[in-house]
């Protein structure tokens, strides 16, 4: 595995311009190339002023929607209205307004069958485009990325592409490391000053950095590139990161 890309901005605004920025830049590339671009969307609350300035001008307009396809890296057990639900959260800043072609993960389905038919629409794509263009991840502050958890069960999983979560408060469904390790790029979004140990544990520490899902990713014949805010980069030392 290449070593990361890492870049520390001074605010999320930055962040989001500069994720902004590489998503449609990379979008217009496959789509030059090969005629389509595939994404994993994420969860969480980092990536949604990304969202918003994928639906404006300045970048989206950048986009051939009308030939990418929209995944997600994983998805609560609720529904598409849900509040919880990450499709609803893409939907409202990017997906109700860009012709893209959604592949949603059906949250109101019970876990296993939900990921049962998610992994049959993935195997599908792959089964033509190959692998996943780009993932976009967050990191919580326990290490998890997607809806992959410290010391949960997936991790070990090989074979499987998508897979029910159940050891958590809510469940969910999640792809596996296998399909997120296997995508051309995957790109983290990480802000905040509670990320600044789990960004310093994965980023700086090898001994500890395999302990966390996050820590784990490690995409096998692509590009791994790290987003990062001062606050969630407050405690990194090392030298090879990029500031803007």
């Amino acid at each position: 595995m290449a070593r990361p890309l890492i870049y520390v901005f001074p605010d999320r605004e930055a962040l989001s311009r500069k994720a902004a920025g590489l998503f449609a830049g990379w979008a217009e590339k496959a789509i030059k190339e090969k005629g389509s671009f595939s994404v994993a969307l994420s969860g969480g609350s980092t990536p949604l002023r990304l969202y918003s300035l994928l639906a404006g001008e300045e970048y989206g307009e950048r986009v051939p929607w009308r030939r990418v396809h929209v995944f997600f890296g994983d998805e609560r057990a609720v529904g598409p209205e849900s509040g919880q639900s990450n499709f609803k959260h893409a939907q409202d800043r990017l997906l109700s307004v860009v012709p893209a072609d959604v592949h949603r993960i059906e949250g109101e389905r019970d876990p296993r069958e939900a990921a049962e038919r998610y992994e049959h629409v993935l195997r599908e794509h792959l089964l033509e485009a190959g692998r996943l263009d780009l993932v976009l991840l967050g990191a919580g502050e326990d290490g998890h990325t997607a809806s992959l958890f410290p010391a949960s069960r997936t991790l070990q999983e090989e074979e499987r592409l998508v897979l029910p979560v159940y050891d958590v408060e809510l469940p969910r469904v999640t792809m596996t490391l296998p399909v997120i390790n296997g995508a051309a790029r995957v790109l983290f979004l990480v802000a905040g000053r509670a990320k600044a140990d789990i960004v310093y544990d994965i980023l700086e520490t090898e001994d500890l950095r395999r302990k966390y899902p996050a820590g784990l990713v490690e995409p096998r014949d692509g590009e791994l590139v790290w987003l990062l805010d001062g606050e969630a980069a407050a405690k990194l030392r090392r030298t090879d990161t990029r500031t803007t």
